[in-house]
């Protein structure tokens, strides 16, 4: 007997005998012949130990569902940002302030005041608007996507005012987010878009502030497509008609006071449906310059149900007594000290001398080592102009931004700044005025401010959302009676100050006012001095009577040309 033989044959195994057995591991079979994978085995595997997946649809074959596959993997994966920030929220949930007494605590911690009545509590983050107001999630994505990670002290109190359709008059620093804080509950009121006219207004002095708050807004409403309309140019076009057909389908609309005005009396442009209306830096806008043309805007707010906010980082008395006219029971809300810059800015006085000290300061600025970008404000356009010409050969790039500057220009500027092909930036008060570059490190104030907005907007240019910034005024003998304007605002934004000038008088009310009308009479931006002044001043006075005394010579007849005459 061959024992290797017997011992690769194998064993025997009687299906017969043990047909029952058998079934138990035989798997059902489908339609086609094929197993399933329903089997009684499959069905008694743990989760944990199904390694090939017995207990769920086995995979295919077929192309078809591969990519039907792939396209549900890549659609999932295109939200999982958004989705993923969402369940994050959700962890976090909304806990109610339990008595008025708490939410005011939290107020002073945060340096927020209000004044009104039935103030709504402040929010303390973000994922709060989920839980409080069913914030709509493109909202919340776009949020997280733009780094906006906690709410800064006006965001906290003026979008639950907004959300709960009260109006408000917002005072904060500059570069304290005061855009965000009515855009974002102005889109989540809006819900999405609708062709049934323009339903949100927003009015601001300059067309640069015009186009930085559509870049937000156009940045925030991500996934949602929303029509935002930005009024930049006059136009005395004769498609007028096609024109006004065209606002119907915007729901958002930005513009400057006077552009809009154009917009409604010669365009067929109509607010009837309007439900928001913002004054971004109301204090200028309700100055008499603009006056009556936001008087126009109101007027053509035939809903008396538009919610109206004021929001700025200056709002002074009398500017607050006039909003009251127009306004129905409005919230104040003021961040920190009212009329006062941000803390993160250092403020500096350097008294110059003369006029022609500034020049020289600047220049040793520029040796010493300038550190971009950097700001310079002047008072008008043509001593804009001035010191332009001045610093242009002074090895540094240097450009100059104003009023007389075409649209073009004035955007290439802008752009050419915030990428720093341009190093330092003169301009005039247009400026000022709630425009956002990111990184400003300082700014220089060439000439003194005329009021103290004035001077908190210019310097609110540098030290925003929470970043650090320097700014330099300089003043000269004429300036001096108003310096205690600009020492209070720095005492009360915790810098120091020294004890010469906190003990100098305020300046009387005709006093501000005359300087708020009409700027300090100055010299002429030159480097040459007034010796060399006068004596080119002196050429040029010779030269001219030469010029006379040669054309009265030649108009005179000659004694040969009468001779022949007669």
């Amino acid at each position: 007997m061959d024992v290797f033989r017997l011992l690769g044959a194998g064993a025997k195994f009687d299906k017969k005998r043990f047909r029952e057995d058998v079934e138990i591991f035989h798997a059902p079979m489908n339609d086609t012949g094929a197993p399933t994978s329903e089997g009684t085995l499959a069905d008694g595997i743990s989760p944990e130990l199904d390694f090939f997946h017995a207990n769920n649809e086995g995979p295919t074959n077929s192309q078809e569902d591969r990519d039907t596959k792939r396209r549900k993997v890549e659609n999932q994966a295109s939200n999982e940002k958004g989705i993923s920030e969402i369940r994050k929220t959700e962890v976090e949930p909304y806990v109610p302030f339990k008595t008025q007494e708490e939410a005011n605590i939290f107020r002073k911690q945060n340096r927020i005041r209000t004044y009104g009545t039935d103030v709504p509590h402040p929010l303390r983050s973000f994922s709060e608007l989920l839980t409080r107001f069913k914030l709509r999630s493109y909202l919340q994505r776009n949020l997280s996507d733009s780094g906006y990670d906690a709410p800064t002290p006006i965001q906290m109190q003026s979008i639950p005012i907004m959300l709960h359709h009260r109006e408000i008059m917002g005072c904060a620093p500059t570069g304290s987010g005061k855009t965000l804080a009515y855009v974002l509950p102005i889109l989540h009121d809006l819900k999405g878009p609708a062709k049934e006219g323009i339903r949100a207004a927003i009015i601001c002095p300059t067309r640069e502030l015009a186009t930085q708050i559509f870049r937000e807004m156009k940045k925030l409403s991500k996934g949602k497509p929303f029509k935002i309309c930005v009024l930049t140019k006059l136009s005395n076009s004769s498609d007028n008609e096609q024109i006004s057909a065209s606002f119907a389908s915007f729901d958002v609309l930005i513009s400057t006071p006077l552009r809009l005005v154009h917009a409604i009396q010669h365009q067929g442009l109509k607010l009837d449906k309007l439900k928001h209306l913002v004054l971004d830096e109301a204090d200028k806008l309700l100055e008499l310059g603009f006056l009556e043309q936001i008087d126009e805007v109101l007027a053509s707010c035939k809903d008396e149900g538009v919610y109206k906010s004021l929001f700025s980082a200056t709002i002074p008395s009398g500017v607050e007594a006039l909003a009251k006219t127009f306004m129905k029971d409005p919230i104040r809300v003021v961040i920190g000290q009212k009329n006062a810059a941000t803390e993160t800015i250092t403020q500096r006085l350097l008294y110059v001398g003369q006029e022609e000290g500034k020049l020289l300061a600047i220049r040793q600025l520029i040796q010493q080592g300038l550190k971009p970008p950097v700001l310079i404000f002047v008072q008008s356009i043509e001593r804009a102009k001035e010191l332009f010409h001045e610093l242009v050969y002074d090895g540094i790039n240097v450009d100059v931004m104003h009023s007389d500057r075409t649209k073009l220009q004035r955007d290439t500027i802008v752009q050419n700044f915030r990428s720093g092909k341009i190093w330092v930036l003169i301009a005039t008060e247009l400026m000022a005025r709630g425009i956002d570059f990111k990184g400003v490190n300082l700014v220089i104030n060439y000439d003194f401010p005329q009021s103290v907005a004035s001077y908190i907007h210019r310097i609110g240019r540098t030290g925003r959302a929470g970043r650090g910034g320097e700014a330099v005024t300089y003043f000269t003998k004429e300036d001096a009676p108003y310096l205690k304007n600009v020492v209070n605002v720095m005492k009360d934004s915790g810098c120091d100050v020294p004890e010469w000038m906190l003990t100098m008088k305020n300046p009387s009310k005709n006093v501000k006012k005359n300087l708020k009308r009409k700027p300090v009479a100055r010299d002429a931006i030159k480097t040459v001095s007034k010796f060399d002044e006068k004596k080119a001043k002196k050429k040029r006075e010779m030269v001219e009577a030469s010029k006379k005394r040669k054309q009265r010579t030649e108009s005179k007849p000659k004694a040969s040309d009468e001779a022949t005459d007669t």
